[in-house]
């Protein structure tokens, strides 16, 4: 059994959709811990506007009776409320007459999928390409994932997120231990553990906003409680880490990812890099990210996302327009400074649907209590080796 999911809709249109699979019969779902995750989606120094009219909650459709979960898909839906004022631009079937605005866009902005969209798709209306690729996609991502953590909680793993870096401060991303990153406060302006670090981060957002400008960054991951053995090392599409690679960098405006010190690894001697076993099968340190070949070996699973800037400015670059084929400056939608705080959710949500997939593979059953008691036997095994 696979855990999987799939999202629909668009950044303007009437609601967001997933349906989830794979969710084990009897497992309780809490629609307030989802909710509270769209939630902290939402929140950061320096998000846009659309975060004052949206007020992301979650309709559960099917899936679900009486608190649990049936084993059947699981089809989850977030209403945008912005809807009504795009009813017309956004309307599934055709008009009989233009809308008084169309809101159409025809210069793409560099960096965003607008261009290359257009040219792949053939659309002489770029909205069509961005209400799809907007970053608005990742509520649906965030509510499956909050399904996710919940399977991985009943386990005992947790998954949680910081900023480690937001443009040029500090020099060198933080690194920060699980217990200081559980620590932080939810309504933390930028989801750092240093205060003092975190008040040069807002600064510096202030210069952005006030120079039009945006600002990446740097998110990390960190899942807690994982057991030795999710992933293989048989065959490439069952590495974990290659698995992880992808979900992260399927992230709006991710274009790195790093697990455990893979960066800094890269340019030291091997004695200095492999976290060497100790009696009990420890290791004291962890450079590995949790790690090896391909396979969970029972520390933190660590892993980084770095974020470019946001590709929408208020004081636009140089585009093209498509049909008079003039430069012009890029179109402007309303759109956020930074979003790394964000992106770091976000990342949660594609972390633990990632490890929720994999504990499925591992363990099987059609019912939350048959999987229970194969994680239990195969942890004996484990603590027998």
């Amino acid at each position: 059994m696979n855990f999987r999911f799939t999202t629909a809709g668009e950044s303007h249109g009437p609601a967001l959709v997933v349906i989830i699979e794979g969710v084990p019969a009897g497992m309780p779902i809490d629609k307030a811990a989802i909710d509270h995750e769209l939630w902290r989606r939402q929140q950061g120094y320096g998000r846009g506007g659309r975060m004052k009219i949206e007020s992301d909650t979650v309709q559960i459709l099917s899936g679900v009776r009486h608190g649990n979960a049936l084993g059947s898909p699981i089809a989850l839906m977030i209403e945008n409320r912005d809807f009504v004022h795009w009813q017309e631009v956004m309307s599934a079937e055709r008009l009989e007459a233009e809308p008084k605005n169309p809101r159409i866009v025809k210069r793409p902005r560099p960096g965003h999928a607008d261009l290359a969209g257009g040219q792949k798709y053939q659309t002489r209306d770029l909205r069509d390409i961005l209400e799809r690729a907007s970053a608005r996609e990742t509520a649906a991502r965030v509510a499956a994932g909050a399904v996710a953590k919940q399977l991985l909680a009943a386990f005992g793993i947790a998954v949680r997120s910081h900023v480690a870096k937001l443009g040029s401060v500090p020099e060198t991303p933080i690194d920060a231990s699980w217990d200081e990153i559980t620590a932080i406060s939810a309504h933390a302006p930028l989801a750092c553990v240093n205060k003092e670090i975190e008040a040069q981060m807002v600064a510096l957002v202030d210069e952005a906003k006030a120079n039009g400008d945006t600002l990446g960054g740097i998110f990390e991951v960190v899942a807690h409680g994982l057991p030795v053995g999710l992933g293989s090392h048989t065959s490439w599409e069952e590495k974990l880490d290659g698995r992880i690679a992808r979900a992260i960098m399927s992230i709006h405006a991710v274009k790195a990812v790093e697990i455990g010190e893979g960066v800094a690894n890269a340019g030291r001697f091997g004695s200095e890099v492999h976290d060497e076993i100790h009696a009990g099968f420890v290791r004291k340190t962890n450079r590995a990210g949790g790690l090896e070949g391909g396979i969970t070996n029972g520390e933190e699973l660590r892993v980084r996302g770095y974020l470019k800037p946001i590709s929408t400015l208020r004081k636009p670059l140089t585009s093209v327009d498509i049909d008079s084929k003039e430069e012009s400056p890029a179109a402007f939608e309303r759109s956020d400074i930074t979003a790394v705080p964000a992106a770091g959710v976000i990342g949660e949500a594609m972390l633990s649907a990632v490890l929720a997939n994999s504990m499925r593979e591992k363990f099987g059953g059609d019912s939350i209590e048959e999987m229970l008691r194969n994680y239990e036997a195969y942890q004996k095994s484990i603590a027998e080796y």
